[in-house]
């Protein structure tokens, strides 16, 4: 679209653009057309294997160890439901969380445990350099059901 400002009738000096686009308008659906298409991405997708793998061993997430009275007035601990002797229980606590991404440890007590006993397990879980996360369970939330 031009506008004309006064009664010139003679030549204008004016490019007319519509022949223009309409010959980039064609050139825009050759070079569509001669592009060759490709076949789409060639993908590697994994087979499935003839052998059946084997499952990953289940591993219980939670950890609790409990204080408990052992025979006679001296206490042991339980890690979940196995027994663990006072100075194996830095041993086993690094190896049951060194391939653990995570680090959580539950410590229950009997109602007659000293605290200090409880404090005893977790100072000894911190000491193994495992980074553990340490809750508490009271005697009223007990998870094993004693």
């Amino acid at each position: 679209m031009s506008m004309q400002l006064g009664n010139s009738t003679g030549p204008r000096c004016e490019i007319n653009v519509t022949p223009m686009i309409d010959l980039l308008l064609v050139l825009i659906i050759i070079f569509m057309l001669i592009t060759p298409h490709t076949g789409g991405l060639q993908v590697a997708v994994p087979q499935e294997s003839q052998h059946s793998p084997t499952p990953p061993p289940k591993i219980d997430p939670t950890i609790i160890v409990r204080v408990v009275h052992g025979n006679g007035s001296s206490m042991s601990v339980k890690i979940n439901q196995d027994d663990v002797a006072w100075q194996d229980l830095a041993a086993r606590l690094t190896d049951i969380y060194k391939t653990r991404a995570e680090r959580i440890m539950f410590v229950s007590a009997d109602a007659d445990i000293e605290f200090s006993q409880v404090m005893r397990v977790i100072d000894i879980s911190q000491g193994t350099k495992q980074d553990i996360r340490v809750g508490l369970i009271s005697s009223k939330v007990n998870a094993t059901g004693d």
